[in-house]
């Protein structure tokens, strides 16, 4: 099998509000948008691959557990800093951390989906 393009699908409950917050928080553009009676869905270019936006998931009002979910978003970015100031005007819950193998920001979409985002620097070990 030769895979064409990869996609992660994000069911969520506050539609608007996730679709939003992905396309403001992180800069991901609109590639289509489809709606089908109560069904939406919306597509994000998400690097070379692509964040599907879907209705029909379970908001927390609170950060989802990995019971609850077991997937965390990961973006990776040239200046941590930046991209903390940035996420904190979304999400005043935001958390810098600092780990021995890099520093990442912690937050959640408006449905309490985590969301990492983590140093580019020292990623990929050279």
């Amino acid at each position: 099998m030769k895979v064409e393009q990869c996609g992660i699908i994000l069911n969520v409950y506050h539609f608007d509000a996730c679709v939003a917050f992905y396309k403001t928080v992180f800069g991901l553009e609109e590639q289509f948008s489809k709606v089908d009676g109560d069904f939406r869905l919306t597509c994000l270019a998400f690097g070379s691959a692509y964040l599907m936006i879907e209705t029909g998931g379970v908001a927390s009002a609170e950060e989802k557990s990995p019971a609850q979910t077991a997937t965390i978003l990961r973006f990776n970015v040239a200046d941590i800093h930046a991209a903390f100031n940035t996420i904190r005007a979304h999400d005043s819950h935001a958390r810098l951390i600092e780990n021995d193998w890099g520093t990442i920001v912690r937050c959640v979409d408006p449905d309490g989906n985590p969301v990492s985002v983590r140093a580019s620097a020292g990623f990929i070990p050279a």
